[in-house]
Order: C-alpha cells, then structure tokens, then sequence
C-alpha cells in the first residue's frame, strides 16, 4: 500500500526556519536575521517576563457590595476593608452625555492612542515649564486606571511605574473593559467611588439619567474630588463645570445653545445620603458568593414609606419592644419591604436582631389553617355548632384569651374570635399528628421544643415559627389554597404546594375578612372583591403580638415584641400588631388607587356552596321542624353538610339525637304502651347547658312522663351547679386595708375532680374537696366556671363593684 507524505503543519514550519536561522548561520543576511530577532525578541522575553513577575493588580472580590431595589435603587452597601463603597456599573448604564463629558475633556483620543499620548504629554509638558506651575496633565483615561490599580508617588520613577502598569493594561484589556473600571473606580471624594455611586449620592438619580449639566459636573469631580465636592464646595464645582460645559461647546461636541442652557443650571443636589434601606435584608442576602450587585424585588419607594412610619411607632411601643413588618405581592410572591426591626441603630430595642427571620411562638395565627383543612375533612361547615366551654386534656386544660366561655358558638365565629376552646376541639378531631403534616406539606415548618411531638396545644401558641414562613404560609387564601415560596431575588422561581383546596381557601379568607354570611347576595362587589382578612395571635405571656393579613393584592406581616422574650403585660395582637398593620394596608390602598392599579378579583370556586342548616344538629331540617332550633345559613364544601362534632369526652348518654315514645297526650311513655308513637327529639349538647336559655335545656326540651305508663329511665347523672354565688350576683369589695374581695365556691353534684376557671383562666388554688378558694382583685364583671370529670360544665357571671356600690 501506498505511504501518504506527511506535509509539516504552519506552526512547525515556521520554528524549523527559525531554527535554521538561529542556529545554522551559514550567510550574512541570516546572521543580519539572527542578530534582528535577538534584537526585537530578547525586550519581548524581558517585558513577558516582568509581567509574569509583576503581575497587573485588577480588582478582586473585596467584599464592596450594593444591594440594590427592583428598580436599581440602593437600598443598602456593604463598604470594602478600606470603608469605600462602589456601584459597579457598565458602558450601557451610563447616559451617553457623561461619556461624551468624560472623553472630550480627560482624552479626546481614547480609542486611538495605545495608552499615552505622546503629544498630550509633550503639550502638558510645555505648558507647566512655560507657566512655571502644573497647569495641565497629559495623563490618558488609562494612565488614570493604572494609577488608580496601583498608586504611586508624584516622582520620575513613580511616573515610570504607571507608564508600566498602562502599557499592562493596554496589553490585556480592552478598550472598553478600561473604561469599564474608570466609571467603577474613579474617586468623587470621601468614601465615593465609580460614577454610579456619586450619582446616587450626589443627585438622587441613576447614572443613565444623568443631564448634559450633571454630567459635566461629575465628568470633572475625580479631577480634584476633595477641592471640588458640591456638598462642600458647590461654588468651585459650579466653575468647574461650568468649564467643561464650554469645552464641549469649543469642541463642537454640544451645541452652543444647550451649553448655555446647562451653565444657567443652579447646582442643585439631592440631600447627601449613603443607602440606608432595608439593612437587615442586606445582611441577610450578603453571602461569601454574592455578585458585587445584590439585586432584590423591594419597592424602594414603600420600604423608605414603612421605615418611616415605623419609626412613627417607636413612641408608642413599650421601652425595648421591637417590631418587623413584611410585604408581600400575592400574585408574584416578591417581597415588597422587609423592615426587620424598628431601628438598626437602636440598641435598647435589639435594633441588629432580625425578627423577620426569628422564630417565635405563632400564637393563635395557626388557627385559619386548622379551619380550612377541618373543611376539607369533612368535619364542619361554616356555620357548625362548636363548644366554648372548659375543657380537660389530661393535664392541659386550655383556656380563652378573652374573658371567660361563650358555649355554643359557630365555626365561623369561633374563628373570626379567635376561640381557643373550639380550636381545641378541632384540632382533637382532625388529629395534632395530621394537621401538623399537613402544615408541613404545604411550606410551614413548625419548630418543635425539645423532644415534643404534635399536640392540642400546637394551635394555640405552643410551637415556634418564622414572620417570613407564616406570611408565605398565608399565600395560601389568596392563592388558591397553594402557599407559595417568598421570591427575595429576581432569579427566585415562583413555588407553590397545595395547603388546602380551593374552597376552603375560599371560605377562611370570607371568614377573616368580616364576609361569614353567605346570605347575603353572594354577587355582591363586597364579595366578589374581597376586603382585608387579617388574624391576630399572642403568644403565652404576652411575648409576641402577630397580625397577618391577606389583602386584594398584598401579604402583610406584623411582629411587635421584645427580642429577648421577655414577657409585656398588656401587648397583644388586637391591640398591638393589628393597629399598625391595618396602617400598612392604608398606605398600599392608597398607592394602588392613586397609581389606578387594578385589584385582583377571586371567584367563588365551584366547589363552595350555601346551604340552610339548624342547630343543635347543623343539617339541613324544614323551618317548621320542631328540631330546628336555630337556623343559619352555612357556606359549605363539595355540597357535604357534616353534622354537629361532637367532643370526644361528650358525658354519656347525652347524644344530640334522643329517641323517645310519645303519649296521644304527648308525654313520655314506654315503646309498649297502646297508640305510643316513636320521635327523635333533637338536644344541644351536653356541656353547653349552663350556657343555653331555659327552655332549650334538656329538662324543657324532654316531655314529662306518663305516669300511667312510665317510660323506661333515661341516663342520667346528678347534674353540676356551684355554690357560693348565684347567676347575676353584684357583689361589693372589702375596704382597702382588708384585701381583696375572696369567695370560696364549692360544687353539688357532678363526678369529682373539679378545675375551676375565671375568665376562662385556669385556678390553681383547688382544696382537695374540689371547692376553690376565688380571689377578685379588682372591681368588674366576672364569670366563674367549673368543669368535673364526665365533662360536665356550670357557670355563674357575677359583678364585683368598687366602695361606691
């Protein structure tokens, strides 16, 4: 087979005939060669050498960052070892009249020369002999660079270092990544440095807006930056730009005209200000790995609006309280403001801590989520009769918030009311186990004391969470029933797992919005554009007052608190929290009615419905049957009607529905008796005796037997009722040196142990017989209750009055 002839590549080719040149000098004119290339290649080697050993000193990540709003904004900076903050930029961001400014005055020829102007240096050199003082520079836009990499002394050798490190930056830069450094690098006095930042700080605007004025004036600055500042020296800025104005006129480069118009300009700044917004989300964002721009989704305009008004608030905040507040645009899930703390600055109010991010008890705020997955199960209409009473868990014994019991109380209002005994009651029929899965299955996770597992108390308070994991938790009633994932970033994907459905997303938010009577005409606008809905919660001692709300468009998160946990009498979330975020919701209501934004409208889901229900059962029933005690009209879900819950610990023999045989004269008799005719009598439940109007308790609502032919016996148990006080009692304090007014209550029948409660609050202070020894500190209305073993309830409501009485 043929050889193929292997043909040398150009490369070698080209080191064979160097080769021979070098080394086989056989004739003059390869000796002239040899003696050329040594000539020209021996500086080459020496210059490629020193740049290996003196390598050309480009900027490092130093640390220098901006964060910056949606639209550019600084919202805060993150100074570098030496306390200079920059804002990196680009050639596209600057407006094209600072670069024209910029060149025509500091180098005409940029583009052109290979780093010195040699005739700009020989000018420069006559006119400072000639005029015996420095009156001009010859240095290029790159010699500035280089000296600006790496200074040096205003000497001969020191002029040498910066021809070298030029010639450097010539070598491996553009044209354009030089001048890219000159707009990031150049001093504008103090700790200001890059065009970008200057404009900001100088004028209030970005760099791309800047006019053939301003321009001009910050063209000129890094020429002398401390001589000229116009914060402290407006009037040599003025002249001073007033001179480049005129050279862009005597150059051609504006027109005469306009030149005139921007010299008439009065320097006019924007008051001097570093960026100072959001700076606990600048810390929180500012990473190792962060780009020197930190781009957010905040609204810088309402971040300053909020940071002011809390500010506003601190009077009206206990001393060391804090407070956080978090805005959220519901259909994108962007985080509008974050303030994490009323003031940074403030150490009395922990103003470093982060409480955006804190983990806290959530209080009551868990509550909506329990209703809407209690809806989903199956287990309550809005309008299902639930249970205020006092109830027992084996050792935990929750009580209400407010004052005292309300018994018999609709879903609905249990919520909007923030109940906890209903909550409860729920929560024990859906499972603490379930709910807390199903919490963590759409986005919030709970922490959990050490060891603890889920369980009654969870709902009330007893789990720790996060502002920023509730507020993306509550996306959930305006997404939908999808909670979504909070976007801090532009690049953060929109996120979302399901929470609950739709409809009972639908329902919860009609509830918390003030919207729980279906019927009213479901067409409505106030339906069909929905008001704020917002929940409150407090934690146990008064730790921690939350507000969250879910309004047209927004998310709205409000904290109040002490950081260190250190309990505040008085300070809840009613009265704390929900104050300051309806004034948030204003100022966004304003913002969107003035700007004409268009508010979201969510349509009823298919899946809800109305349906008329009764009580005590909560089923559908005709207005005339004798069963249907009350009637309310109900939201309800996938056209289930679930009837009453029942509490687990219900006394026995004390059903809703009890089944009797009635007399011809309509008296309780046997099934045996002649012409005895069968009937279900509806009957509330057992604990909410104390609570019902005489005629509906069990005693009215049963007929009277037959004495000719008795009825078997019902169950039956010696019924519970207090002694000591009676129902409507007005009682009178002692005299001041005797102490505050005590009662000792006792109970007469009921199944023992007994747990007493006033005002809903659990007594510790129980004897052994089970009486209670009760103590009214102060005069007003009192209700006193007490529970037993088999679930039984009594009450008295009494008023205690001051010496006036």
């Amino acid at each position: 087979m043929r050889q193929r002839t292997k043909f040398p590549t150009a490369p070698a080719r080209l080191a064979h005939l160097i080769r021979s040149i070098l080394v086989f000098p056989k004739s003059p004119l390869r000796r002239f060669i040899r003696l050329a290339l040594l000539a020209l290649g021996v500086p080459v080697v020496l210059l490629w050498l020193a740049d290996r050993l003196w390598p050309l000193p480009l900027p490092q990540d130093d640390l220098a960052r901006v964060v910056l709003a949606e639209d550019g904004t600084p919202l805060w900076r993150f100074a570098d070892a030496e306390g200079v903050w920059r804002y990196p930029t680009s050639v596209e961001q600057v407006s094209p009249y600072y670069l024209e400014a910029l060149l025509t005055y500091e180098d005409r020829w940029f583009y052109e020369h290979p780093g010195i102007n040699p005739l700009a240096l020989v000018r420069a050199a006559w006119l400072n002999l000639s005029g015996g003082r420095v009156l001009s520079g010859g240095s290029t836009l790159s010699m500035q660079v280089a000296r600006l990499l790496d200074p040096h002394s205003r000497t001969f050798s020191g002029k040498l270092h910066q021809l070298w490190r030029t010639a450097q930056l010539e070598w491996h830069l553009s044209k354009r990544q030089i001048l890219t450094l000159y707009l990031d690098r150049a001093p504008f006095g103090g700790t200001l440095q890059g065009v970008a930042a200057a404009s900001w700080a100088y004028l209030g605007k970005p760099p791309a807006q800047l006019t053939r004025s301003e321009a001009a004036l910050l063209a000129v600055l890094p020429q002398a930056p401390s001589r000229l500042r116009p914060d402290r020296h407006p009037q040599l800025a003025q002249a001073a730009r007033d001179k480049v104005l005129q050279r862009m006129a005597d150059q051609g480069v504006w027109p005469a005209a306009q030149v005139r118009e921007a010299q008439q300009e009065p320097l006019l700044l924007a008051p001097r200000q570093e960026p100072a917004l959001a700076p606990l989300l600048a810390r929180r964002l500012n990473r190792s790995d962060s780009p020197p721009l930190i781009h957010t989704l905040i609204d810088a305009s309402l971040q300053r609006r909020l940071e002011d008004l809390l500010l506003g608030w601190r009077a009206r905040l206990p001393e060391r309280t804090s407070a956080a507040i978090l805005v959220v645009d519901a259909q994108t899930m962007a985080v509008r403001a974050y303030l994490g703390s009323v003031d940074l600055a403030d150490a009395r109010r922990f103003g470093h801590v982060d409480m955006v991010s804190a983990i806290r008890s959530p209080g009551s705020t868990l509550k909506p989520f329990l209703y809407g997955m209690a809806l989903d199960a199956g287990l309550i209409h809005s309008e299902s009769l639930l249970q205020d009473v006092p109830r027992r868990y084996g050792d935990y014994r929750p009580g209400n918030f407010s004052a005292g019991f309300s018994g018999p109380v609709a879903a609905s209002s249990a919520l909007s009311l923030s109940l906890n005994l209903p909550a409860v009651q729920l929560l024990e029929a859906l499972g603490p186990k379930r709910f807390a899965a199903q919490l963590r299955n759409g986005g919030l996770n709970l922490s959990w004391p050490l060891a603890a597992e889920p369980n009654l108390a969870m709902v009330l308070g007893g789990v720790g969470s996060r502002l920023d994991d509730l507020v993306a938790a509550y996306s959930a009633f305006a997404r939908s029933g999808n909670s979504a994932v909070l976007r801090w970033q532009p690049q953060d994907a929109l996120r979302e797992r399901p929470m609950m459905s739709a409809g009972a997303a639908w329902i919860v938010r009609r509830i918390l919005s003030g919207q729980a009577r279906p019927d009213q005409d479901r067409h409505a606008d106030l339906v069909q554009r929905p008001a704020l809905a917002w929940k409150t919660g407090t934690s146990y001692g008064f730790r921690d007052a939350w507000s969250i709300g879910v309004g047209p468009r927004y998310l709205i998160g409000v904290w109040i608190g002490r950081p260190d946990g250190t309990p505040v009498p008085g300070q809840f979330g009613l009265a704390s929290a929900a104050p300051l975020m309806l004034q948030v919701h204003d100022v966004l209501s304003n913002r969107d009615a003035q700007r004409a934004i268009a508010v979201p409208v969510q349509p009823m889901p298919a899946s809800v419905g109305v349906a008329a229900i009764c009580w005590p059962q909560g089923q559908p029933l005709d207005r005339g049957d004798p069963n249907c005690r009350r009637q309310r009209f109900a939201w309800t879900l996938d056209n289930t009607v679930p009837p009453t819950l029942q509490a687990l610990d219900q006394p026995l023999g004390t059903g809703l529905l009890q089944q009797v045989w009635l007399s011809p004269q309509g008296l309780r008799t046997s099934a045996s008796c002649p012409d005895a005719q069968a009937r279900s009598i509806a009957l509330w439940p057992a604990a909410l005796e104390p609570w019902l109007p005489k005629v509906e308790r069990r005693q009215m609502r049963l007929p009277q037997e037959d004495p000719q032919c008795p009825a078997p016996p019902l169950p039956s148990m010696a019924a519970l009722s207090i002694v000591g006080a009676r129902n409507g009692d007005r009682l009178r304090q002692p005299s001041p040196s005797s102490g505050p007014l005590r009662l000792q209550l006792s109970t007469l029948g009921g199944q023992g142990p007994y747990w007493w409660f006033i005002n809903g609050k659990p007594q510790g202070n129980v004897a052994e017989d089970g009486s209670l020894n009760a103590v009214f500190e102060r005069p007003g209305r009192y209700q006193v209750s007490v529970l037993d073993e088999a679930g039984q309830t009594a009450k008295v409501e009494l008023t205690v009055s001051d010496q006036g009485f």
